[in-house]
């Protein structure tokens, strides 16, 4: 669980939100190579949110790779492109990209010991809590 991700997640939605369509959206993501899906469900978890910050279904508005697509990129659409190689443990760049102007968020993960302190976290912060159904939002004080 890595609280940056979740972090990430979250600021996604809302610039989606705040932002004209104008904005061609981009998910950029960068792997291990021995990792087989893609995209990565972090990946998708982003491209959900800024689906969802814009009011649409990621599953109508998606690009996965342009390999053979020609002509213009089509407004609204979501764009997924993935990167496979070394050791890479985990990159996400979010891209709003405008006229004149590029908003780029960004989360890196160079140590794998950082899923296990957002998991930690969770779990000293559900010590004591009522029984229910919580989420990283409710840990984060998002909520």
């Amino acid at each position: 669980m890595s609280l940056g991700v979740n972090l990430l997640v979250q600021v996604t939605r809302q610039v989606a939100a705040a932002l004209d369509e104008d904005f061609d959206i981009e998910i950029v993501e960068a792997h291990h190579n021995q990792k087989v899906d893609a995209p990565s469900g972090t990946a998708l978890m982003l491209g959900e949110a800024a689906a969802l910050g814009r009011g649409m279904k990621l599953n109508e508005v998606s690009d996965r790779g342009r390999d053979g697509i020609t002509g213009a990129r089509e407004k609204g659409r979501i764009g997924f492109s993935a990167i496979r190689g070394g050791d890479i443990i985990g990159e996400h760049d979010v891209i709003f990209a405008g006229q004149g102007e590029r908003i780029v968020l960004s989360h890196i993960a160079s140590d794998r010991r950082l899923f296990a302190r957002g998991a930690l976290k969770a779990a000293l912060w559900g010590q004591g809590r009522a029984p229910g159904a919580y989420d990283m939002l409710d840990v984060l004080g998002l909520k």
